[in-house]
């Protein structure tokens, strides 16, 4: 009998590296991918198969589609959608061009690989549509628009995909961490330092701050959990017969969940600021 097969993106660390050496010794055909080909050698002493797939190139995300459906022996169960990055900055200061780049890894390069995932499903009548968003596609925080409005409209177009799967026999289900152990801190730092102005800026000050944040990197955020925290809920999405269309992970996602809830919109503004 073959393997179930599964397809991740962002593996070179952080949550998708760890989710796919998991699932892997969970007894899954793990197809790791990876935007860099200098990560895929890491995979080989793993025994995970690995391709190169770049979520900002539709030529990219087509070929390592293609070879992952190569690996996966024609079938493919499930596509865990993971890389991404975070774009830190003022939404006033944020070129058009970094918003763009932002959809374009966080968003569209999603979008495109999951049409492909989905018209493969839909002629083996299963499969599974996994995508990792955040706490911030809940509430969103000063300083992190294009971040926010990657994830917000993924929460959207996710929502509208499974309603419009219900029949198909493909489940969708979205992940929502908060603070995890990873390289985004790094990634951040760096596209922020790539795109924002800090110097000609009104928020000079915020940003000095935040880049002090950055730069502390044994400083972990309260209630921040290790990625095995994501593989505990994938696993459930994976597996269970009915998977759930969200899961929370860490505190701060359910908290951020329930307050949402019950405080007018300006109440849920001031504790949000209060603990940017």
């Amino acid at each position: 009998m073959l393997k179930k097969s599964i397809l991740i993106t962002g593996c070179s660390t952080g949550i998708g590296l760890h989710c796919a050496k998991q699932l892997q010794q969970d007894g899954l055909n793990v197809i790791a991918s990876v935007r860099k080909t200098e990560d895929m050698a890491q995979f080989k002493s793993l025994d995970i198969n690995c391709i190169q797939l770049d979520l900002d190139c539709t030529e990219s995300i087509e070929r390592g589609f293609n070879d992952a459906l190569a690996l996966a022996n024609g079938t493919l169960y499930a596509l865990f959608n993971n890389g991404a990055y975070g774009q830190p900055g003022a939404v006033e200061d944020l070129p058009t061009t970094a918003l763009i780049a932002q959809f374009n890894t966080n968003l569209f390069g999603w979008h495109h690989l999951t049409r492909l995932a989905v018209k493969h499903m839909r002629k083996q009548g299963t499969g599974r549509i996994i995508q990792n968003s955040s706490v911030l596609g809940l509430v969103a925080l000063p300083y992190r628009g294009a971040y926010n409005a990657s994830k917000f409209a993924l929460e959207g177009l996710t929502d509208t995909l499974r309603m419009e799967l219900r029949d198909s026999g493909i489940q969708v289900s979205l992940i929502e961490p908060g603070p995890i152990k990873s390289e985004f801190r790094n990634n951040a730092k760096s596209a922020f330092l790539t795109h924002i102005d800090i110097e000609t800026s009104a928020h000079k000050n915020e940003y000095q701050s935040q880049l002090e944040r950055l730069a502390k990197q044994n400083t972990t955020q309260p209630f921040t959990l290790g990625p095995e925290a994501v593989y505990q809920v994938l696993h459930h999405a994976l597996t269970a017969k009915r998977a759930k269309a969200r899961y929370y992970v860490t505190f701060p996602t359910y908290l951020m969940g329930y307050l949402k809830r019950v405080l007018s919109t300006n109440l849920l503004d001031k504790v949000l600021l209060r603990n940017r």
